[in-house]
């Protein structure tokens, strides 16, 4: 055993007892957290505006700030964005995370000192889990890749911008920038297939022992690789021995995973966000993660089928049940305050606290990460009807992660005409034009050579109602689920297709 794999064990020793002094107490742990919260955050434009100073308990905080998305603290942000400090969290961010908007195009989610420092804490604690639970350091002497954006960031007014997989390279550990791949350059390659071929030529003839990255990303560069050496990627780097993600659900990835692997590999699970790190799969042998409540997040909770309602109750971790869709709200320390993620999670232990992520407040779909909302498919849809001759009576959109004769995977788009465009690929290039303008993630899929343009599958006339009559939804208030993650409604519609 090496030096550094040996004080990696000790490393994580440590940090997994000091783990389980709050994993003890939770309650008093996120109560704590709470408090710090509120308090430090007083004397900022929110918690003047909200009347912090005399928020005492849960219920005071309920009674004055309600549930946000981002567009409801959009008007915060543009006032750190033009120079304002003690906006939302005293001083200034570091950094603004950009990621995709779902309805004004990019949202810049505000990082402080303190929210990145436990950003980066915990990806380091997901990994020294797994060493104290299976004893195994000894990948830590092998070459590691982190498949992400560029690091390559913007400044304004003093706040540096950029992806959050860009911001977090530059806080890789010393320790590790020697076993680090790809290289700087190579990171900083803004066009994905150029860069993925390039991490290919660096990585080939390297002892790779830690992958990390989305599965669908990490799956073009398995293929790359398997496509130029002839050889499984467990042949290939016979030092490989665990697999990081996060992002998207990894189970429809796993066999193909495997099969290009040639074998199996431990994995862990992550469930990191721009607004937070929330969560770390922290035993191989229990489904879950560990929810950190020790992180500078403070979590309430609400049932996904009142999430709707006009005043849903808003619960705090010693309230929640099992196995039951939460709406997951957060407050932090980078100034989010009753902030609506839109993910939703299960628990499925409460000793330790331990969830799962079920989905989306809303249908989506990311199955790929995309993250593709209903409003995008029907603003697509009405731009392709307003501009050719179709008529359409119904349609819903899912994945098809699992195409046959190795076809990358796509949007199909299940479709009842009432009348079929006479220039159906006018029709097809209008919505997917459109998908790319109005989603950034799926237009990087799409370039980036994972998926390929959508398809359209042509259902029979009444075919749309006639598959609700098979669910018992037929009329009422029932609707067609407009989109979903997953086939389940694309199965149900089978019986329906026209040939």
């Amino acid at each position: 055993m090496s030096l550094k794999a040996f004080a990696a064990k000790i490393f994580a020793n440590r940090v997994a007892m000091r783990t389980q002094k709050w994993v003890a107490n939770p309650v008093q742990t996120q109560k704590k957290v709470f408090r710090e919260l509120v308090s430090s955050a007083q004397s900022t434009v929110f918690g003047k505006d909200h009347d912090f100073s005399n928020i005492r308990s849960h219920e005071d905080f309920v009674q004055r700030v309600p549930i946000r998305d981002y567009e409801e603290i959009k008007d915060y942000i543009n006032k750190i964005i033009a120079g304002g400090e003690d906006v939302l969290w005293p001083g200034k961010p570091l950094y603004f995370a950009k990621t995709s908007g779902t309805t004004s195009g990019a949202k810049y989610i505000p990082i402080t000192k303190v929210s990145i420092q436990y950003q980066v804490e915990a990806s380091r604690n997901a990994i020294l889990h797994y060493i104290h639970e299976t004893g195994n350091a000894d990948f830590v002497d092998g070459k590691m890749i982190f498949l992400q954006g560029s690091p390559e960031l913007e400044e304004k007014g003093g706040i540096k911008f950029g992806r959050l997989s860009g911001i977090s390279a530059h806080y890789v550990p010393n320790y590790l920038q020697r076993n680090r791949l790809p290289s700087w350059e190579t990171n900083c390659i803004e066009d994905w297939e150029t860069k993925v071929d390039k991490i290919v030529e660096e990585t080939e003839t390297q002892n790779m022992s830690v992958i990390a990255g989305i599965p669908s990303w990490v799956q073009m560069y398995f293929e790359k690789l398997q496509a130029k050496s002839g050889k499984k990627v467990g042949e290939l780097f016979k030092g490989f021995q665990l697999f990081i993600y996060g992002g998207v659900n990894y189970e429809p990835y796993r066999a193909k995973f495997e099969n290009l692997i040639g074998r199996k590999v431990d994995s862990i699970e992550l469930f990191p966000a721009s607004e937070g790190f929330f969560a770390y799969q922290d035993s191989q042998k229990e489904k879950g993660m560990l929810l950190l409540l020790d992180s500078g997040i403070f979590y309430e909770f609400i049932k996904a089928d009142t999430f709707f309602d006009e005043n849903p109750k808003r619960l705090t971790i010693s309230e929640v049940e099992l196995d039951v869709d939460y709406a997951m709200i957060i407050s932090t320390n980078a100034g989010l305050w009753a902030y609506n993620l839109g993910d939703t999670v299960q628990f499925i232990s409460k000793n330790p606290y331990k969830i799962i992520v079920s989905g989306r407040i809303k249908h989506f779909i990311s199955a790929f990460g995309e993250h593709v909302i209903a409003k995008e498919v029907e603003e697509a849809m009405k731009l392709a009807v307003d501009g050719t001759d179709a008529l359409v009576n119904e349609f819903t959109v899912a994945p098809q992660i699992n195409p046959s004769n190795e076809e990358l995977p796509y949007h199909e788009w299940f479709i009842e005409f009432e009348r079929v465009p006479s220039d159906m690929p006018k029709f097809v290039t209008i919505i997917e034009e459109s998908m790319k303008k109005q989603n950034s993630y799926y237009y990087d899929l799409i370039v980036g050579n994972i998926l390929q343009p959508l398809k359209i599958t042509k259902i029979k006339p009444g075919g749309f109602q006639d598959y609700m009559k098979t669910i018992g939804k037929l009329g009422g208030q029932n609707k067609v689920q407009r989109l979903s993650n997953d086939r389940k409604v694309a199965d149900g519609l089978e019986a329906f297709k026209i040939s």
